[in-house]
């Protein structure tokens, strides 16, 4: 409005100009004097038009057949999870205002509002989401975030979730949704059933002591430098591992460890490392049997032979995490753990030794870093009719889209600059992780019944035999799986 003032006005100062030209009166022999002051109100005028019309709005709206803005009806839409408070925390950077400020945008030019609100927790998701639906759902608008469970599989069967391939306002092409592949995941045929918008998370990578490395004369640089140049393989790490495990008193008993862990977190790890898996997918979309591949095999007996050599030293009776202890106390060199663990207020939180971070290496069957995602997957009821669910979708496509200006935003690495990370580890591993050159989705936690830990990785201890286990559960897994692709 105010532009068209101001335009209006020296359309109208140009006009009278104009009219005084063409009369028959002669000019005046003198020029007339001058008002300074309006000269310089409208040359600042003037000057102000012409930087307001260089503006250009960041945002771009989407309009309907008639040109108007998406009408969402003033609809309210609740993205339910186990973790978000009922009032948002203050942004506490420059990207966060933006976000906010383009989230505020989205919801005034369209009319709705969405939030997110902890609803359900960790444990009860699937279930939540599963007697919502069977009981017809309610008159709120959810976007329900689960977990990889394999109640998200029973669901896809049973018809509780909304097929999203069949909304036009979301389009799996789009960067954010490549960035993660999430909606390959828990698509069958044509149909897509989950959905998740943004850059994924890091996982799994190996964790090593710059002190304790240092002490073994391996220059804690030189790891990164191998990630690098892409020599970091199984057989540099078992060979890093053997240098730093030692006796230091001369005792008879090894002082420094070369290896700690989770065993489940690092046999899933190396077994993808290797380009195998447990259960894949093939072109059709049914899920196939792969726990006997030779990769898969190969990275199974690896690890065993890697737990027999370095990592057969917890006390008897030690908890199950007792590996987290070790490697903070210093007195193991390396560990293998998620990403989450060296982020603010976790467990490496207070460990006095430098450390460093680099992802899992590469098997001999495999020719690149691998990370297996693991996000949240996020669906819309089944039981919502056709324009609720499009709504919906639309909502969230928006509330998910890039922030403009911070187009590719990995907030992930911010959050790990605020840990024990060094700068290598950030800019070089945690980004990797999260690219899609260096990312994959497994399909085992999924399957109804298949339960890798207490059936598989539980057992894959110091001298574990894998033929005997792989026997003992193949034709109990290959069950479970014909009964997923029903």
């Amino acid at each position: 409005m105010k532009k068209r003032v101001i335009a209006a006005a020296l359309a109208a100062a140009t006009a009278m100009s104009g009219l005084a030209g063409c009369g028959e009166t002669a000019a005046p022999a003198e020029t007339p004097a001058t008002d300074d002051a309006a000269v310089e109100e409208t040359a600042e005028a003037t000057e102000e038009v012409a930087e307001e019309e260089e503006e250009v709005s960041p945002y771009t709206v989407i309009t309907d057949d008639a040109g108007n803005p998406i009408d969402l009806g003033g609809m309210e839409i609740i993205i339910r999870n186990w973790w978000s408070p009922e009032e948002p925390a203050e942004p506490t950077n420059d990207f966060e205002e933006a976000r906010d400020e383009y989230r505020d945008w989205i919801q005034e030019t369209y009319n709705f509002t969405i939030k997110e609100v902890a609803i359900s927790d960790w444990g009860s998701t699937p279930q939540d989401f599963v007697d919502y639906v069977t009981t017809g759902g309610d008159d709120n608008n959810y976007v329900f975030t689960l977990r990889n469970d394999p109640a998200i599989v029973s669901g896809m069967g049973n018809g509780l979730m909304y097929d999203l391939s069949t909304l036009d306002c979301l389009d799996f092409s789009q960067n954010k949704f490549q960035a993660n592949l999430l909606h390959t995941q828990y698509a069958k045929g044509d149909a897509i059933y989950c959905m998740f918008g943004g850059t994924s998370e890091a996982r799994t990578g190996v964790f090593f002591n710059k002190r304790l490395v240092t002490e073994a004369g391996i220059d804690p640089e030189s790891i990164y430098d191998m990630q690098a140049d892409g020599t970091w393989t199984w057989a540099k790490f078992e060979e890093l591992m053997a240098q730093c495990q030692r006796d230091t008193d001369n005792d008879g008993v090894d002082d420094v460890y070369g290896l700690t862990l989770n065993e489940s977190v690092m046999t899933d790890q190396a077994v993808f490392s290797n380009g195998g898996s447990y259960v894949d997918k093939d072109a059709s979309g049914k899920f196939v049997y792969n726990l006997e591949a030779a990769e898969t095999q190969e990275a199974l007996e690896w690890v065993v032979d890697m737990y027999t050599k370095f990592d057969n030293h917890d006390p008897e009776g030690a908890e199950w995490d007792y590996y987290k202890e070790e490697f903070v106390n210093g007195k193991a060199a390396f560990m293998v753990e998620q990403e989450y663990a060296g982020t603010p207020g976790n467990f490496l939180a207070d460990m006095e030794d430098e450390v460093g971070f680099v992802m899992f290496p590469k098997g001999p069957q495999y020719d690149n870093y691998i990370n297996v995602w693991d996000n949240n997957p996020a669906c819309i009821p089944a039981c919502y009719d056709a324009d609720r669910a499009w709504k919906i979708a639309f909502a969230w496509n928006l509330f998910t889209d890039d922030v403009p200006g911070y187009e590719g935003y990995n907030s992930y690495l911010s959050t790990a600059r605020a840990g024990v990370y060094d700068t290598r580890a950030v800019d070089e591993t945690i980004t990797m992780m999260s690219s899609p050159e260096h990312g994959t989705i497994a399909y085992h936690a999924i399957i109804p019944n298949l339960q890798t830990g207490p059936e598989l990785t539980w057992s894959i201890t110091p001298g574990a035999d894998v033929a005997a286990l792989t026997e003992a559960i193949a034709g109990t897994w290959k069950a479970y799986i014909d009964e997923a692709n029903k």
